[in-house]
This record gives structure tokens, sequence and C-alpha cells, in this order.
């Protein structure tokens, strides 16, 4: 079973900010987390890359724009202000 990672060893978790917020959702619960479908069709976003609007629909989303990486925890997932930026020129692991 995997860690969440908000209570095991050291890295980020549900509450952190930036690319730390990203790669822990991203990993959170053996990567289950990051394509399920945030509640109520999304938040609606501003790429904080390019300043581009879109829908982030899962936990963890792509501006269709610039490909900037954004993501918001499931505790977070209720305020677009939650939403997190992993920082210009990040990539997904296996990109």
């Amino acid at each position: 079973m995997g860690s969440c990672g908000s209570c095991g060893p050291a890295g980020g978790g549900p509450f952190s900010e930036g690319v730390e917020l990203v790669e822990f959702v991203y990993c959170a619960h053996d990567g289950a987390v990051r394509n399920a479908p945030i509640p109520d069709g999304g938040l609606n976003a501003k790429c904080q890359g390019c300043g581009e609007p879109f829908v982030l629909k899962t936990f963890v989303g792509k501006c269709p724009k610039c490909g900037g990486v954004h993501a918001v925890s499931p505790p977070r997932c209720d305020d677009p202000a939650n939403i997190q930026f992993a920082g210009k020129g990040y990539k997904l692991p296996g990109e």
C-alpha cells in the first residue's frame, strides 16, 4: 500500500506548494490520484505560466496553451486559489 506522504518519510504533503505539491499529488497513492477527476467538473484556473484560462479537470493537469503543469490536492480542491504551478519548463516524469 502506498503512502500519501503526509505522514511518512520526508517529502511533500497535501498542503505543500509549487513543484513539491505537484510531485506529491502526481505520486500520491501510487499514482491513483493524478488522473482522478476533480469533483463538480473541475476548477476554473488561470495558467500561472502564461495566463491562459483553462479548467483543471484532474488533480494534475496541463495548460492547453503552454503545457504548464498544475495540481491541486484532494483536501484543497474546493478553491482554485489552492492550485499550484510546477514552474516554467517543468516536465512530468516520463515526458
